[in-house]
């Protein structure tokens, strides 16, 4: 018996990553239990981030909280201000002219394009190939452009406001927008055609990270880490506009790493078709209706980058969002990649892309 208590004390290792790693793009920490290389446990600490933001939303003027709600996250503010707005509107009776209503698309595949293109850019750079990780990036400052063409900021862009957007986009920026649209279709056939048929990308993913569909269903993971093992939910199906263009979710049933990664490429040009159709679609008209903001409850939600995003909000007679609550599509992920697609990886190495491939964002899970 001592023999293997001695034994048990020497394999048996708990090792730490995070919360501050180069291959994060925010901190998280990560508490790995391993067997020899086997990963047999993990426990995620969060807490670095925490913002209190909703708690700052509570009392104030929606003109305000329209703000705040896209700094819930750099990396995907158009879909928070999108929902919001759009919640809102709701409680509100208000409606949007087409021609706006198709500008919140195209802002938000936008925002889905460069979010998706920084995820894929972490994966690769995680698994060090970092020529492809660069190649991403290097796309991704395309696609900033257009928004902040379009929406006049590359980050917090304020677009999306109640009974329209906030500026048009002229003949000469569709034009423009379409131009850079054929580059940025053309490297990512290329780039994802490396990413498909690289031999050393496969070993660092085919068959790593498994998460099967019936995992996925028992932890409630969403978006890309839903859908890269098999399961067909994407919130954009039932919104207005986008049944309007038709939209079909993007699936894969391979269940791992790879999966996932090439679930946000086929989204990549999933995002540039649908601006396209909007494009086409545009008709001259206005692009603000107005209204008024009144008082009641509910719950909306909405497709982010990493999945479904839903506001729950409570306003009052005066535009003051009297309780809101947000629930992030994040922490459901990083549930799921914790007790299901980490633990059983043969290799400490693989529990860094393991978990970045589920594309955590730390700032909007913790707020």
């Amino acid at each position: 018996m001592g023999g293997e208590a001695e034994m048990k004390r020497t394999v048996d290792v708990n090792i730490p990553l995070g919360p501050v790693h180069p291959c994060f793009k925010e901190p998280a920490r990560l508490k790995c239990e391993t067997r020899g290389e086997r990963v047999i446990g993990v426990e995620v600490e969060l807490g670095y981030m925490k913002k209190g933001i909703e708690r700052i939303m509570k009392g104030r003027p929606w003109q305000e909280v329209m703000f705040l709600a896209e700094r819930v996250c750099g990396i995907c503010s158009v879909i928070h201000n999108m929902v919001f707005i759009e919640a809102i509107e709701r409680i509100s009776g208000i409606d949007v002219p087409k021609r706006a209503a198709f500008l919140r698309v195209i802002a938000n595949e936008l925002d889905r394009m460069q979010s998706h293109l920084l995820a894929n850019f972490s994966y690769c750079y995680t698994i060090e190939h970092e020529t492809l990780a660069m190649y991403l990036l290097d796309v991704r400052e395309l696609v900033m452009d257009e928004l902040e063409r379009l929406t006049g900021a590359r980050v917090t862009c304020a677009y999306i406001i109640p009974g329209g957007v906030r500026c048009d986009i002229r003949a000469e920026d569709q034009a423009t927008l379409r131009i850079s649209l054929d580059r940025i279709e053309s490297d990512l056939h290329r780039y994802s055609r490396m990413f498909e048929t690289g031999p050393m990308i496969a070993l660092r993913s085919k068959g790593i990270g498994i998460l099967t569909q019936e995992s996925a269903r028992r932890s409630h993971a969403v978006g890309p880490t839903a859908r890269g093992s098999g399961i067909n939910v994407d919130m954009r199906t039932q919104h207005p506009t986008y049944q309007q263009l038709g939209f079909v979710p993007v699936v894969r049933k391979d269940c791992d790493n790879y999966a996932r990664i090439m679930v946000r490429f086929d989204e990549l040009f999933a995002s540039i078709r649908i601006i396209r159709q909007c494009l086409d679609t545009l008709q001259k008209g206005i692009i603000r209706g107005g209204g008024i903001c009144k008082s009641g409850e509910i719950r909306y939600s909405g497709e982010a980058p990493r999945g479904e995003l839903t506001y729950t909000i409570k306003t009052d007679e005066f535009g003051r969002i009297t309780d809101i609550q947000i629930q992030t599509p994040s922490i459901m992920n990083i549930e799921a990649c914790c007790h299901e697609m980490i633990v059983g990886v043969d290799s400490i190495a693989d529990v860094t892309s393991t978990f970045v491939s589920a594309d955590p964002c730390i700032a909007c899970t913790e707020r």
